[in-house]
């Protein structure tokens, strides 16, 4: 159903089966960057193996500031991915606050650092996909509260 012209929010109505997919798909998404968050953050071998040295050093070179907008992004994707399959309404900021996240950490990449130089081409792309699915889930929210989905 929709809201009425005076503003008035939609009145709730059946889940689409798309939320479905898209939560599923973005868990799935936000569960790997949360994954090279933490094995960053730890220093887990394994995984940090299959980065250059100079790559690792960028990496464990971040400023504060930097790892606290990283962790923005990343567990506002995670937990803002697991409110959308909740159909709870503050996906949409949790979302938001993701979004910001990713934004300061491209600032840090690719403005203030030699970020997408160290990355090479494959990650400076793989940052341009981060930010469009950024970009993509707050409006996908957004739209499912309107619509009321969400509650």
């Amino acid at each position: 159903m929709t809201g009425n012209r005076s503003g008035e929010r939609a009145q709730p109505s059946g889940t689409p089966f798309h939320l479905w997919i898209v939560g599923g798909l973005s868990l799935l998404w936000n569960a790997v960057g949360a994954f090279d968050y933490v094995a960053t953050m730890i220093e887990f071998e394994p995984y940090m193996s299959g980065f250059t040295e100079r790559q690792l050093e960028y990496f464990y070179g971040f400023p504060a500031w930097v790892v606290s907008t990283w962790a923005i992004a990343v567990w506002g994707a995670f937990f803002g991915s697991v409110a959308l399959l909740l159909r709870r309404r503050w996906a949409t900021w949790l979302f938001g606050a993701s979004l910001a996240g990713v934004v300061g950490t491209s600032l840090h990449s690719f403005v203030l650092s030699e970020g997408a130089e160290i990355m090479g081409t494959t990650g400076a792309l793989f940052s341009v996909a981060v930010g469009f699915v950024a970009i993509l889930l707050p409006l996908y929210a957004r739209r499912m509260a309107h619509r009321g989905v969400l509650r």
